[in-house]
Protein backbone atom coordinates (compact mmCIF):
# COMPACT_ATOMS: atom_id res chain seq x y z
CA UNK A 1 0.00 0.00 0.00
CA UNK A 2 3.00 2.57 0.16
CA UNK A 3 1.85 3.53 -3.73
CA UNK A 4 -1.53 5.64 -2.41
CA UNK A 5 -0.68 8.64 -0.57
CA UNK A 6 -3.77 7.89 0.90
CA UNK A 7 -4.15 4.56 1.77
CA UNK A 8 -1.00 4.85 3.47
CA UNK A 9 -1.80 7.46 5.76
CA UNK A 10 -5.09 6.03 6.58
CA UNK A 11 -3.19 2.94 7.70
CA UNK A 12 -0.51 4.82 9.88
CA UNK A 13 -4.01 6.52 11.86
CA UNK A 14 -5.54 3.20 12.55
CA UNK A 15 -2.10 1.39 13.88
CA UNK A 16 -2.07 4.12 16.06
CA UNK A 17 -5.78 3.75 17.18
CA UNK A 18 -5.73 0.32 17.37
CA UNK A 19 -4.35 -3.05 17.67
CA UNK A 20 -1.23 -3.45 16.09
CA UNK A 21 -2.26 -7.31 14.65
CA UNK A 22 -5.44 -5.80 13.46
CA UNK A 23 -5.78 -2.86 10.71
CA UNK A 24 -9.19 -2.24 9.39
CA UNK A 25 -10.13 0.52 7.06
CA UNK A 26 -13.30 1.59 5.64
CA UNK A 27 -13.46 3.40 2.00
CA UNK A 28 -16.79 4.74 1.30
CA UNK A 29 -17.85 5.79 -2.36
CA UNK A 30 -14.54 4.53 -4.03
CA UNK A 31 -14.48 5.65 -7.66
CA UNK A 32 -15.61 2.21 -9.88
CA UNK A 33 -16.71 0.13 -6.79
CA UNK A 34 -15.24 -3.10 -5.93
CA UNK A 35 -14.08 -4.39 -9.05
CA UNK A 36 -11.74 -1.25 -10.05
CA UNK A 37 -10.74 -1.38 -5.81
CA UNK A 38 -9.65 -4.70 -6.62
CA UNK A 39 -6.99 -4.29 -9.86
CA UNK A 40 -6.08 -1.11 -7.41
CA UNK A 41 -4.91 -3.72 -4.86
CA UNK A 42 -3.49 -6.03 -7.87
CA UNK A 43 -1.60 -2.95 -9.14
CA UNK A 44 -0.12 -2.12 -5.51
CA UNK A 45 1.38 -5.76 -5.10
CA UNK A 46 3.23 -5.65 -8.02
CA UNK A 47 0.11 -7.41 -10.63
CA UNK A 48 0.78 -5.67 -14.49
CA UNK A 49 -2.40 -4.17 -15.36
CA UNK A 50 -3.97 -4.29 -19.07
CA UNK A 51 -5.31 -0.58 -19.67
CA UNK A 52 -8.42 -0.41 -21.87
CA UNK A 53 -10.42 2.37 -22.88
CA UNK A 54 -13.54 0.49 -20.57
CA UNK A 55 -11.08 0.88 -17.64
CA UNK A 56 -8.75 3.32 -17.97
CA UNK A 57 -11.40 6.05 -16.90
CA UNK A 58 -12.36 4.34 -13.36
CA UNK A 59 -8.59 3.51 -12.85
CA UNK A 60 -7.49 7.54 -13.20
CA UNK A 61 -10.15 8.43 -10.93
CA UNK A 62 -9.21 5.61 -8.23
CA UNK A 63 -5.47 6.24 -8.86
CA UNK A 64 -6.41 10.40 -8.48
CA UNK A 65 -8.66 9.76 -5.33
CA UNK A 66 -5.70 7.38 -3.59
CA UNK A 67 -3.32 9.91 -4.48
CA UNK A 68 -1.26 7.29 -6.58
CA UNK A 69 1.73 9.86 -7.86
CA UNK A 70 5.04 9.34 -8.38
CA UNK A 71 6.06 10.10 -4.96
CA UNK A 72 5.20 7.20 -3.61
CA UNK A 73 6.24 4.61 -6.15
CA UNK A 74 8.45 4.91 -10.00
CA UNK A 75 5.84 4.29 -12.57
CA UNK A 76 2.65 4.88 -10.00
CA UNK A 77 -0.76 4.27 -11.46
CA UNK A 78 -1.47 7.91 -11.93
CA UNK A 79 1.33 8.06 -14.91
CA UNK A 80 0.98 5.03 -16.97
CA UNK A 81 -3.03 5.61 -16.73
CA UNK A 82 -2.05 9.18 -18.37
CA UNK A 83 -0.02 7.96 -20.93
CA UNK A 84 -2.68 5.57 -22.00
CA UNK A 85 -4.78 8.97 -22.06
CA UNK A 86 -2.36 10.65 -24.15
CA UNK A 87 -1.18 8.04 -26.32
CA UNK A 88 -4.34 5.78 -27.43
CA UNK A 89 -7.58 7.50 -26.26
CA UNK A 90 -6.59 10.63 -27.02
CA UNK A 91 -5.80 9.51 -30.84
CA UNK A 92 -8.33 7.48 -31.72
CA UNK A 93 -12.36 9.01 -31.59
CA UNK A 94 -13.70 5.09 -31.21
CA UNK A 95 -11.67 4.63 -27.73
CA UNK A 96 -12.72 8.67 -26.88
CA UNK A 97 -16.40 7.70 -27.16
CA UNK A 98 -15.84 4.45 -25.03
CA UNK A 99 -14.11 6.46 -22.62
CA UNK A 100 -16.54 8.83 -22.21
CA UNK A 101 -19.00 6.92 -21.80
CA UNK A 102 -17.53 5.21 -19.05
CA UNK A 103 -17.44 8.67 -17.82
CA UNK A 104 -20.91 8.55 -16.67
CA UNK A 105 -20.09 5.92 -14.58
CA UNK A 106 -18.26 8.03 -12.35
CA UNK A 107 -19.09 11.84 -13.65
CA UNK A 108 -18.20 13.48 -10.24
CA UNK A 109 -14.87 12.26 -10.19
CA UNK A 110 -14.48 12.76 -13.87
CA UNK A 111 -15.32 16.11 -14.07
CA UNK A 112 -13.33 16.91 -10.73
CA UNK A 113 -10.13 15.34 -12.54
CA UNK A 114 -11.11 17.39 -16.01
CA UNK A 115 -11.15 13.75 -17.48
CA UNK A 116 -14.64 14.38 -19.05
CA UNK A 117 -13.56 17.76 -20.63
CA UNK A 118 -10.71 16.57 -22.28
CA UNK A 119 -12.46 13.36 -24.28
CA UNK A 120 -14.66 15.76 -25.38
CA UNK A 121 -12.09 17.96 -26.59
CA UNK A 122 -10.48 15.33 -27.61
CA UNK A 123 -13.73 14.06 -30.24
CA UNK A 124 -14.04 17.77 -30.85
CA UNK A 125 -10.75 17.61 -32.30
CA UNK A 126 -11.29 14.97 -34.38
CA UNK A 127 -14.53 15.98 -35.80
CA UNK A 128 -12.82 18.95 -36.83
CA UNK A 129 -10.53 17.22 -38.69
CA UNK A 130 -13.10 16.25 -40.84
CA UNK A 131 -13.87 19.02 -43.38
CA UNK A 132 -17.05 17.48 -44.53
CA UNK A 133 -18.10 19.66 -41.72
CA UNK A 134 -16.67 22.54 -42.73
CA UNK A 135 -18.12 22.37 -46.45
CA UNK A 136 -15.44 20.17 -47.65
CA UNK A 137 -11.57 20.34 -48.52
CA UNK A 138 -9.75 23.40 -50.70
CA UNK A 139 -9.54 21.54 -54.18
CA UNK A 140 -8.27 22.03 -57.63
CA UNK A 141 -10.18 22.88 -60.91
CA UNK A 142 -9.14 19.18 -61.63
CA UNK A 143 -10.66 17.88 -58.76
CA UNK A 144 -7.83 16.59 -56.84
CA UNK A 145 -7.35 18.15 -53.03
CA UNK A 146 -5.07 20.76 -52.55
CA UNK A 147 -1.85 21.10 -49.94
CA UNK A 148 -0.72 24.67 -49.71
CA UNK A 149 -2.09 25.51 -52.57
CA UNK A 150 -0.55 22.91 -54.59
CA UNK A 151 -2.54 19.94 -56.34
CA UNK A 152 -1.86 16.82 -54.65
CA UNK A 153 -2.92 14.64 -57.44
CA UNK A 154 -5.26 13.08 -54.18
CA UNK A 155 -9.14 12.56 -54.67
CA UNK A 156 -10.87 13.52 -51.93
CA UNK A 157 -13.16 10.90 -50.26
CA UNK A 158 -16.72 11.20 -50.38
CA UNK A 159 -17.55 10.59 -46.64
CA UNK A 160 -21.44 11.36 -45.21
CA UNK A 161 -20.89 14.13 -42.96
CA UNK A 162 -23.41 12.25 -40.32
CA UNK A 163 -20.81 9.30 -39.73
CA UNK A 164 -20.45 10.21 -36.00
CA UNK A 165 -24.13 10.82 -34.99
CA UNK A 166 -24.71 7.24 -34.37
CA UNK A 167 -21.47 7.23 -31.69
CA UNK A 168 -22.64 10.14 -30.46
CA UNK A 169 -26.17 8.93 -29.63
CA UNK A 170 -24.59 6.43 -27.88
CA UNK A 171 -23.76 8.42 -24.97
CA UNK A 172 -26.15 10.34 -22.18
CA UNK A 173 -27.91 13.56 -22.84
CA UNK A 174 -25.91 15.44 -20.41
CA UNK A 175 -22.58 14.40 -22.58
CA UNK A 176 -23.86 14.51 -25.58
CA UNK A 177 -24.90 18.27 -24.73
CA UNK A 178 -21.76 19.10 -24.03
CA UNK A 179 -20.20 17.52 -26.65
CA UNK A 180 -22.41 19.49 -29.51
CA UNK A 181 -21.87 22.94 -27.64
CA UNK A 182 -18.35 22.20 -28.22
CA UNK A 183 -18.34 21.45 -31.59
CA UNK A 184 -20.56 24.20 -32.09
CA UNK A 185 -18.70 27.17 -30.76
CA UNK A 186 -15.17 25.01 -32.59
CA UNK A 187 -17.08 26.30 -35.54
CA UNK A 188 -18.62 22.96 -37.12
CA UNK A 189 -21.91 23.88 -39.50
CA UNK A 190 -24.95 24.03 -37.37
CA UNK A 191 -27.08 21.84 -39.92
CA UNK A 192 -25.06 19.04 -38.91
CA UNK A 193 -25.61 19.89 -34.87
CA UNK A 194 -29.07 20.09 -35.59
CA UNK A 195 -29.26 17.22 -37.32
CA UNK A 196 -27.47 15.20 -34.43
CA UNK A 197 -29.62 16.63 -32.10
CA UNK A 198 -32.61 14.64 -34.10
CA UNK A 199 -30.55 11.78 -34.37
CA UNK A 200 -30.58 11.36 -30.75
CA UNK A 201 -33.74 12.51 -30.27
CA UNK A 202 -35.67 10.09 -32.63
CA UNK A 203 -33.05 7.32 -31.38
CA UNK A 204 -33.86 7.36 -27.66
CA UNK A 205 -37.76 8.50 -27.45
CA UNK A 206 -39.25 5.16 -29.61
CA UNK A 207 -42.48 6.88 -30.38
CA UNK A 208 -40.60 10.08 -31.92
CA UNK A 209 -38.77 7.15 -34.39
CA UNK A 210 -42.07 5.86 -34.94
CA UNK A 211 -43.85 9.04 -36.24
CA UNK A 212 -40.72 9.36 -38.29
CA UNK A 213 -41.25 6.75 -40.69
CA UNK A 214 -39.50 8.44 -43.85
CA UNK A 215 -36.02 8.48 -42.11
CA UNK A 216 -36.31 5.81 -39.52
CA UNK A 217 -34.37 3.26 -41.47
CA UNK A 218 -30.95 5.88 -41.02
CA UNK A 219 -31.72 5.19 -37.25
CA UNK A 220 -30.07 1.98 -35.66
CA UNK A 221 -32.05 0.21 -33.53
CA UNK A 222 -31.25 -0.10 -29.75
CA UNK A 223 -28.70 -2.90 -28.92
CA UNK A 224 -30.00 -5.25 -26.63
CA UNK A 225 -27.57 -4.87 -23.82
CA UNK A 226 -28.68 -1.01 -24.58
CA UNK A 227 -30.23 0.56 -21.66
CA UNK A 228 -33.92 1.22 -22.75
CA UNK A 229 -35.74 4.26 -20.81
CA UNK A 230 -38.45 4.04 -19.33
CA UNK A 231 -41.73 6.83 -19.65
CA UNK A 232 -40.54 8.64 -16.99
CA UNK A 233 -36.87 8.74 -18.26
CA UNK A 234 -38.05 9.85 -21.72
CA UNK A 235 -40.15 12.22 -20.45
CA UNK A 236 -37.07 13.65 -18.36
CA UNK A 237 -34.80 13.73 -21.79
CA UNK A 238 -37.89 15.53 -23.81
CA UNK A 239 -38.00 18.44 -21.39
CA UNK A 240 -34.26 19.06 -21.14
CA UNK A 241 -34.46 18.70 -25.49
CA UNK A 242 -36.83 21.26 -25.53
CA UNK A 243 -34.70 23.92 -22.90
CA UNK A 244 -32.13 23.73 -25.23
CA UNK A 245 -30.98 27.19 -26.61
CA UNK A 246 -28.70 26.19 -29.49
CA UNK A 247 -28.04 28.72 -32.53
CA UNK A 248 -29.09 25.78 -35.12
CA UNK A 249 -32.61 26.71 -32.93
CA UNK A 250 -32.48 30.11 -33.13
CA UNK A 251 -31.95 29.95 -36.67
CA UNK A 252 -34.69 28.03 -37.70
CA UNK A 253 -32.06 25.11 -38.68
CA UNK A 254 -34.21 22.16 -36.66
CA UNK A 255 -37.33 21.33 -39.00
CA UNK A 256 -41.08 22.56 -37.68
CA UNK A 257 -41.98 18.82 -38.12
CA UNK A 258 -39.49 17.43 -35.48
CA UNK A 259 -40.71 19.70 -32.92
CA UNK A 260 -44.50 19.30 -33.65
CA UNK A 261 -44.00 15.02 -33.09
CA UNK A 262 -42.00 16.26 -29.86
CA UNK A 263 -44.97 18.53 -28.71
CA UNK A 264 -47.35 15.61 -29.21
CA UNK A 265 -45.20 12.96 -27.53
CA UNK A 266 -44.87 15.25 -24.40
CA UNK A 267 -49.10 14.97 -24.55
CA UNK A 268 -48.61 11.57 -24.45
CA UNK A 269 -46.12 11.43 -21.48
CA UNK A 270 -48.30 14.11 -19.82
CA UNK A 271 -44.83 16.44 -19.61
CA UNK A 272 -45.01 19.63 -17.48
CA UNK A 273 -47.17 22.63 -19.33
CA UNK A 274 -44.35 24.37 -19.06
CA UNK A 275 -42.78 22.04 -21.91
CA UNK A 276 -45.88 21.85 -23.70
CA UNK A 277 -45.67 25.85 -23.64
CA UNK A 278 -42.51 25.84 -25.04
CA UNK A 279 -42.73 23.42 -27.87
CA UNK A 280 -45.87 25.40 -28.91
CA UNK A 281 -43.55 28.62 -29.29
CA UNK A 282 -40.77 27.16 -30.97
CA UNK A 283 -43.51 25.90 -33.61
CA UNK A 284 -44.65 29.18 -34.02
CA UNK A 285 -41.90 30.53 -34.23
CA UNK A 286 -41.18 29.14 -37.70
CA UNK A 287 -45.11 28.48 -37.96
CA UNK A 288 -44.75 29.56 -41.98
CA UNK A 289 -42.09 26.52 -42.38
CA UNK A 290 -44.43 23.78 -41.34
CA UNK A 291 -46.72 21.94 -42.95
CA UNK A 292 -50.26 20.64 -43.15
CA UNK A 293 -50.01 17.19 -41.79
CA UNK A 294 -47.52 19.09 -39.14
CA UNK A 295 -50.31 20.67 -37.55
CA UNK A 296 -52.92 18.12 -38.14
CA UNK A 297 -52.61 16.79 -34.49
CA UNK A 298 -55.00 14.69 -33.17
CA UNK A 299 -56.43 15.68 -29.64
CA UNK A 300 -55.27 14.04 -26.36
CA UNK A 301 -57.92 15.95 -24.10
CA UNK A 302 -59.48 13.55 -21.24
CA UNK A 303 -63.12 15.11 -22.57
CA UNK A 304 -62.33 14.32 -26.47
CA UNK A 305 -64.27 17.24 -27.65
CA UNK A 306 -62.86 17.38 -31.29
CA UNK A 307 -60.95 14.80 -33.19
CA UNK A 308 -58.12 17.44 -33.67
CA UNK A 309 -56.39 19.79 -31.18
CA UNK A 310 -57.68 23.09 -32.77
CA UNK A 311 -56.57 24.82 -29.26
CA UNK A 312 -53.38 24.13 -29.36
CA UNK A 313 -52.87 25.56 -33.63
CA UNK A 314 -54.61 28.37 -32.14
CA UNK A 315 -51.88 29.14 -29.94
CA UNK A 316 -49.56 28.07 -32.04
CA UNK A 317 -51.00 30.73 -34.40
CA UNK A 318 -50.87 33.62 -31.66
CA UNK A 319 -47.21 32.86 -31.01
CA UNK A 320 -46.71 33.61 -34.87
CA UNK A 321 -48.28 36.75 -35.09
CA UNK A 322 -46.74 37.79 -31.74
CA UNK A 323 -43.62 37.23 -33.31
CA UNK A 324 -44.68 39.10 -36.25
CA UNK A 325 -46.13 41.96 -34.43
CA UNK A 326 -42.86 42.64 -32.49
CA UNK A 327 -41.01 42.59 -35.70
CA UNK A 328 -42.75 46.16 -37.12
CA UNK A 329 -41.75 49.36 -36.71
CA UNK A 330 -42.75 51.25 -33.48
CA UNK A 331 -45.94 52.80 -33.55
CA UNK A 332 -47.29 50.74 -37.00
CA UNK A 333 -50.69 49.65 -36.74
CA UNK A 334 -51.87 45.83 -37.15
CA UNK A 335 -54.80 46.62 -39.56
CA UNK A 336 -54.46 46.69 -43.60
CA UNK A 337 -52.29 50.05 -44.03
CA UNK A 338 -49.43 48.35 -42.53
CA UNK A 339 -48.78 46.27 -45.27
CA UNK A 340 -46.13 48.79 -46.61
CA UNK A 341 -44.34 48.56 -43.19
CA UNK A 342 -44.48 44.86 -43.30
CA UNK A 343 -42.97 44.91 -46.79
CA UNK A 344 -39.78 46.66 -45.29
CA UNK A 345 -39.54 43.77 -42.25
CA UNK A 346 -39.64 40.32 -45.22
CA UNK A 347 -42.45 39.29 -43.20
CA UNK A 348 -45.53 39.51 -46.08
CA UNK A 349 -44.21 36.74 -47.33
CA UNK A 350 -44.43 34.55 -44.32
CA UNK A 351 -47.90 35.75 -43.53
CA UNK A 352 -49.13 34.96 -46.40
CA UNK A 353 -47.92 31.28 -46.28
CA UNK A 354 -49.16 30.64 -43.11
CA UNK A 355 -52.76 32.07 -44.06
CA UNK A 356 -52.85 29.23 -46.82
CA UNK A 357 -51.88 27.08 -44.22
CA UNK A 358 -54.59 28.44 -41.71
CA UNK A 359 -57.45 27.70 -44.24
CA UNK A 360 -56.19 24.15 -45.40
CA UNK A 361 -56.07 23.38 -41.77
CA UNK A 362 -59.37 24.86 -41.44
CA UNK A 363 -60.82 22.58 -44.74
CA UNK A 364 -59.21 19.80 -42.95
CA UNK A 365 -60.68 20.05 -39.71
CA UNK A 366 -64.31 21.67 -40.83
CA UNK A 367 -65.49 18.10 -41.58
CA UNK A 368 -65.18 17.29 -37.29
CA UNK A 369 -68.99 17.38 -36.45
CA UNK A 370 -67.31 18.33 -32.97
CA UNK A 371 -65.79 21.20 -33.64
CA UNK A 372 -67.53 24.56 -32.15
CA UNK A 373 -68.26 27.70 -34.68
CA UNK A 374 -66.89 29.87 -32.02
CA UNK A 375 -63.53 27.72 -32.46
CA UNK A 376 -64.12 27.42 -36.14
CA UNK A 377 -64.87 31.44 -36.16
CA UNK A 378 -61.94 32.16 -33.68
CA UNK A 379 -58.80 30.53 -36.01
CA UNK A 380 -60.28 31.59 -39.49
CA UNK A 381 -60.22 35.77 -37.89
CA UNK A 382 -57.16 35.21 -36.05
CA UNK A 383 -55.67 35.57 -39.63
CA UNK A 384 -54.54 39.16 -40.61
CA UNK A 385 -56.87 40.19 -43.53
CA UNK A 386 -53.81 41.05 -45.08
CA UNK A 387 -52.22 37.86 -45.32
CA UNK A 388 -55.15 36.54 -47.46
CA UNK A 389 -54.70 37.83 -50.86
CA UNK A 390 -57.79 35.60 -51.94
CA UNK A 391 -60.40 34.21 -49.84
CA UNK A 392 -60.81 30.74 -51.44
CA UNK A 393 -59.29 28.95 -49.42
CA UNK A 394 -61.04 30.16 -46.71
CA UNK A 395 -65.01 30.15 -48.38
CA UNK A 396 -63.88 26.70 -49.47
CA UNK A 397 -63.39 25.63 -45.40
CA UNK A 398 -66.59 27.49 -44.57
CA UNK A 399 -68.59 25.75 -47.36
CA UNK A 400 -67.13 22.47 -45.84
CA UNK A 401 -67.88 23.41 -42.14
CA UNK A 402 -71.87 24.29 -43.10
CA UNK A 403 -72.40 20.81 -45.43
CA UNK A 404 -70.85 18.89 -42.28
CA UNK A 405 -72.88 20.99 -39.54
CA UNK A 406 -76.33 21.01 -41.51
CA UNK A 407 -78.21 22.08 -38.27
CA UNK A 408 -76.77 25.28 -37.91
CA UNK A 409 -79.30 28.16 -37.95
CA UNK A 410 -79.58 30.89 -40.14
CA UNK A 411 -77.93 33.92 -37.89
CA UNK A 412 -74.84 31.40 -37.59
CA UNK A 413 -74.32 30.97 -41.18
CA UNK A 414 -74.61 34.48 -41.75
CA UNK A 415 -71.80 35.28 -38.98
CA UNK A 416 -69.47 32.54 -40.19
CA UNK A 417 -70.13 33.79 -43.86
CA UNK A 418 -68.90 37.37 -42.01
CA UNK A 419 -65.57 36.03 -42.36
CA UNK A 420 -65.73 36.24 -45.86
CA UNK A 421 -64.37 39.46 -47.91
CA UNK A 422 -66.93 38.51 -51.35
CA UNK A 423 -64.39 41.37 -53.27
CA UNK A 424 -61.43 38.37 -52.58
CA UNK A 425 -63.37 36.08 -54.17
CA UNK A 426 -62.07 34.53 -58.04
CA UNK A 427 -64.20 34.50 -60.65
CA UNK A 428 -64.69 30.87 -59.87
CA UNK A 429 -65.32 30.99 -56.64
CA UNK A 430 -68.06 33.35 -56.89
CA UNK A 431 -69.26 31.30 -59.36
CA UNK A 432 -69.74 28.36 -57.04
CA UNK A 433 -70.70 30.75 -54.25
CA UNK A 434 -73.65 31.97 -56.37
CA UNK A 435 -75.46 28.85 -56.68
CA UNK A 436 -74.53 27.31 -53.38
CA UNK A 437 -77.87 26.93 -51.83
CA UNK A 438 -75.90 25.87 -48.82
CA UNK A 439 -75.28 29.72 -48.00
CA UNK A 440 -77.13 32.70 -46.41
CA UNK A 441 -79.05 34.25 -49.60
CA UNK A 442 -77.65 37.82 -48.05
CA UNK A 443 -74.67 36.37 -49.23
CA UNK A 444 -75.22 35.36 -52.35
CA UNK A 445 -76.98 38.60 -53.24
CA UNK A 446 -73.57 40.40 -52.45
CA UNK A 447 -71.62 37.63 -54.52
CA UNK A 448 -73.88 38.53 -56.96
CA UNK A 449 -73.83 42.18 -56.79
CA UNK A 450 -69.87 42.24 -56.69
CA UNK A 451 -69.87 40.32 -60.23
CA UNK A 452 -71.82 42.65 -61.42
CA UNK A 453 -69.39 45.61 -60.46
CA UNK A 454 -66.57 43.57 -61.64
CA UNK A 455 -68.40 43.34 -64.74
CA UNK A 456 -69.12 46.83 -65.21
CA UNK A 457 -65.65 47.62 -64.59
CA UNK A 458 -64.16 45.35 -66.99
CA UNK A 459 -66.43 46.66 -69.93
CA UNK A 460 -65.85 50.65 -68.12
CA UNK A 461 -61.77 49.50 -69.16
CA UNK A 462 -62.20 48.40 -72.31
CA UNK A 463 -63.31 52.23 -73.30
CA UNK A 464 -61.40 55.27 -72.96
CA UNK A 465 -63.48 57.68 -70.71
CA UNK A 466 -63.66 61.28 -71.91
CA UNK A 467 -62.06 64.00 -69.90
CA UNK A 468 -65.24 65.95 -69.67
CA UNK A 469 -66.77 63.51 -67.64
CA UNK A 470 -65.42 64.36 -64.51
CA UNK A 471 -64.80 68.12 -65.06
CA UNK A 472 -61.93 67.65 -67.15
CA UNK A 473 -60.25 65.82 -64.70
CA UNK A 474 -58.78 62.01 -65.26
CA UNK A 475 -59.30 59.12 -63.12
CA UNK A 476 -57.52 56.27 -63.60
CA UNK A 477 -57.48 52.89 -61.32
CA UNK A 478 -53.70 52.34 -59.94
CA UNK A 479 -52.24 49.57 -57.94
CA UNK A 480 -52.83 51.81 -54.62
CA UNK A 481 -56.13 53.03 -55.69
CA UNK A 482 -57.96 55.95 -57.49
CA UNK A 483 -54.58 58.24 -58.50
CA UNK A 484 -54.45 61.22 -60.21
CA UNK A 485 -56.89 64.50 -58.97
CA UNK A 486 -59.87 66.33 -61.17
CA UNK A 487 -60.75 69.97 -60.97
CA UNK A 488 -63.80 69.19 -58.77
CA UNK A 489 -62.61 67.56 -55.67
CA UNK A 490 -60.07 64.88 -56.80
CA UNK A 491 -60.34 60.77 -57.85
CA UNK A 492 -60.58 60.13 -53.82
CA UNK A 493 -64.27 62.15 -53.71
CA UNK A 494 -65.59 60.51 -56.94
CA UNK A 495 -64.63 57.35 -55.39
CA UNK A 496 -66.35 57.82 -51.94
CA UNK A 497 -69.42 59.11 -53.67
CA UNK A 498 -69.64 55.87 -56.04
CA UNK A 499 -69.18 53.63 -52.67
CA UNK A 500 -72.39 55.29 -51.15
CA UNK A 501 -73.96 54.90 -54.48
CA UNK A 502 -73.26 51.38 -54.64
CA UNK A 503 -74.17 50.89 -51.35
CA UNK A 504 -77.26 52.14 -51.71
CA UNK A 505 -78.41 50.05 -54.58
CA UNK A 506 -77.29 47.08 -52.64
CA UNK A 507 -79.76 48.15 -49.73
CA UNK A 508 -82.51 48.18 -52.31
CA UNK A 509 -81.40 45.05 -54.04
CA UNK A 510 -81.85 43.62 -50.66
CA UNK A 511 -85.04 45.22 -50.02
CA UNK A 512 -86.75 43.87 -53.67
CA UNK A 513 -85.24 40.29 -52.73
CA UNK A 514 -87.28 40.25 -49.28
CA UNK A 515 -90.58 41.25 -51.16
CA UNK A 516 -90.05 38.47 -54.11
CA UNK A 517 -89.61 36.17 -50.92
CA UNK A 518 -92.52 36.87 -49.86
CA UNK A 519 -94.60 36.67 -53.01
CA UNK A 520 -93.12 33.65 -54.05
CA UNK A 521 -94.07 32.05 -50.37
CA UNK A 522 -97.82 33.26 -50.94
CA UNK A 523 -98.06 31.73 -54.10
CA UNK A 524 -96.77 28.58 -52.80
CA UNK A 525 -99.59 28.54 -50.40
CA UNK A 526 -102.55 29.55 -52.91
CA UNK A 527 -100.99 26.30 -55.54
CA UNK A 528 -100.95 24.27 -52.50
CA UNK A 529 -104.81 24.90 -52.03
CA UNK A 530 -105.47 24.87 -55.06
CA UNK A 531 -104.38 20.80 -54.75
CA UNK A 532 -106.57 20.00 -52.16
CA UNK A 533 -109.66 21.22 -53.81
CA UNK A 534 -112.27 18.84 -55.29
CA UNK A 535 -113.72 18.06 -58.26
CA UNK A 536 -117.14 18.52 -59.58
CA UNK A 537 -118.81 22.33 -60.10
CA UNK A 538 -118.57 23.83 -57.15
CA UNK A 539 -114.88 22.80 -57.46
CA UNK A 540 -114.62 24.15 -60.55
CA UNK A 541 -116.14 27.57 -59.40
CA UNK A 542 -113.66 27.76 -56.58
CA UNK A 543 -110.78 27.02 -58.38
CA UNK A 544 -111.26 29.51 -61.12
CA UNK A 545 -111.58 31.92 -58.13
CA UNK A 546 -108.63 30.64 -56.88
CA UNK A 547 -106.60 30.55 -59.70
CA UNK A 548 -108.17 34.08 -59.89
CA UNK A 549 -106.28 34.95 -56.98
CA UNK A 550 -102.92 33.23 -58.04
CA UNK A 551 -103.20 35.10 -61.49
CA UNK A 552 -103.30 38.29 -59.68
CA UNK A 553 -100.04 37.65 -57.60
CA UNK A 554 -98.34 36.96 -60.97
CA UNK A 555 -99.91 40.31 -62.24
CA UNK A 556 -102.19 39.20 -65.62
CA UNK A 557 -104.64 37.66 -63.86
CA UNK A 558 -107.00 40.78 -64.73
CA UNK A 559 -105.84 41.01 -68.32
CA UNK A 560 -106.41 37.75 -69.05
CA UNK A 561 -109.91 37.77 -68.04
CA UNK A 562 -110.66 40.84 -69.78
CA UNK A 563 -109.45 39.34 -72.24
CA UNK A 564 -111.82 36.51 -72.09
CA UNK A 565 -114.70 38.43 -71.65
CA UNK A 566 -113.69 40.50 -74.50
CA UNK A 567 -113.60 37.42 -76.72
CA UNK A 568 -117.10 36.06 -75.59
CA UNK A 569 -118.80 39.01 -76.19
CA UNK A 570 -117.51 39.90 -79.88
CA UNK A 571 -118.31 35.81 -80.56
CA UNK A 572 -121.94 36.57 -78.79
CA UNK A 573 -122.43 39.82 -81.65
CA UNK A 574 -121.45 37.57 -84.41
CA UNK A 575 -123.62 34.74 -83.60
CA UNK A 576 -126.51 37.66 -83.46
CA UNK A 577 -125.76 39.09 -86.65
CA UNK A 578 -125.58 35.94 -88.23
CA UNK A 579 -129.55 35.26 -87.41
CA UNK A 580 -130.29 38.64 -88.43
CA UNK A 581 -129.08 38.23 -92.08
CA UNK A 582 -130.58 34.90 -92.10
CA UNK A 583 -134.00 36.59 -91.49
CA UNK A 584 -133.93 38.79 -94.24
CA UNK A 585 -132.90 36.51 -96.53
CA UNK A 586 -135.93 34.52 -95.83
CA UNK A 587 -138.50 37.52 -96.07
CA UNK A 588 -137.07 38.21 -99.76
CA UNK A 589 -137.53 34.80 -100.89
CA UNK A 590 -141.63 35.23 -99.50
CA UNK A 591 -142.10 38.80 -101.25
CA UNK A 592 -140.67 37.19 -104.65
CA UNK A 593 -143.51 34.06 -104.46
CA UNK A 594 -145.73 36.88 -103.89
CA UNK A 595 -144.92 38.86 -106.67
CA UNK A 596 -145.03 35.91 -109.25
CA UNK A 597 -148.21 34.51 -107.79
Amino acid sequence: MARSGVLERRIAEASKEGDDDKCLIQISDFPGGDKTFELVAKFCYGVKLELTASNVVHLRCAAKHLEMTEEYGEGNLISQTGKFFNQVVFKSWKYSIKALQCCDEVLKYADEFNITKKCIESLSMRALADPNLFGGPMQSPGGSVLWNGISTGAKPEQTSSDWWYEDASMLSFALFKRLITLMDSRGIRQDIIAGSLIYYTRKHLPVLKRRHSGSSSMIKPLSSGSHVLSEEEQKHLLEEIQKLELPCMQKRLVPTKFFVDMLIIAKILKASQSCIENLEKRIGMQLDQATLEDLVMPSFSQTMETLYDVDSVQRIVDHFLGKEYQSMPLGASTSCSSVENRNLNGSPQSMTAVGKLIDRYLAEVASDVNLKIAKFQALASSVPEYARLLDDGLYRAIDIYIKDHPWLAETEREDLCRLLDCQKLSPEACTHAAQNERLPLRIIVQVLFIEQLQLKASIAGCFPVSDSLDGGGSRKLGSNGFSGESTKGGGWEAAVRENQDLKVGMDRMRMRVCELEKECSNMRQEIEKLDKTTKGVGASGSSSKTWENVSKKLGFGTISLKSHQMGSAQKGSRLKSNNENVKVEKLKDVKEHHGKL
